[in-house]
């Protein structure tokens, strides 16, 4: 053998150097290992994070659509409301404008009724025989009785010699100057006026002073 032959059989294989590449391989190997649960713990942590806000977005949607059932709810007892009001006040509108119509017929009666006597009066005064002084006595009996059913009715009399004229309520047709006498003061009544309430049926016609 040769002298390099001796040295290499002579030398011994450190220990390390021996153990150097087995360890080296388990390494290799336990590294790749890892590298491939990790992806797959990463697939299933994607997996369970995209379920999660699946999840979540079923729970919003059904929130959604309870939201969305009561408004529809809401809404319809709005409009079942509505209804109810409109028909409600079709009703009163009807009922109001008949007894408005039964109110002035219903009046309307009344006053034709009330008048039926005066016309009596007139009849019999017309066919009536006997003095000038005797009409006269019947015919004012009967303007009492038309008085009095004006005044049941509400109906006011006015003008009277010595008013104060008032625009709202004379007509004056004729003037007169008087330099003794107050300004704008009636002196003759032509014609009296009537009102109901604060409505004029007719305006006293007036001459005014001044």
């Amino acid at each position: 053998m040769t002298e390099e032959q001796l040295k290499n059989e002579e030398t011994p294989t450190p220990e390390s150097e021996k153990a150097e590449q087995p360890a080296n391989e388990a390494e290799a190997v336990a590294d790749e290992k890892p590298k491939s649960e990790r992806k797959e713990q990463k697939k299933d942590k994607e997996k369970k994070s995209e379920h999660a806000e699946l999840v979540s977005l079923r729970e919003k949607v059904g929130e959604l659509e309870k939201k969305l059932a009561t408004a529809e709810t809401a809404a319809k007892e709005k409009d079942d409301k509505y209804l109810r009001m409109m028909a409600e006040y079709d009703n009163f509108r009807r009922r109001s404008a008949k007894e408005r119509e039964t109110v002035y017929t219903d009046a309307t009666f009344d006053v034709l009724r009330d008048l039926l006597p005066v016309v009596d009066n007139l009849e019999r005064a017309a066919a009536a025989e006997g003095s000038v002084e005797q009409i006269r006595q019947g015919l004012q009996m009967t303007l009492g009785a038309v008085n009095t059913l004006l005044e049941k009715q509400g109906i006011e009399r006015f003008g009277e010699k010595g008013d104060a004229f008032d625009p709202n309520a004379h007509n004056a047709v004729m003037h007169e100057e008087d330099p003794e006498a107050a300004e704008s003061v009636v002196s003759e009544v032509f014609l009296p006026g009537y009102r109901k309430d604060d409505r004029v049926l007719r305006y006293a016609m007036v001459k005014v002073l001044n």
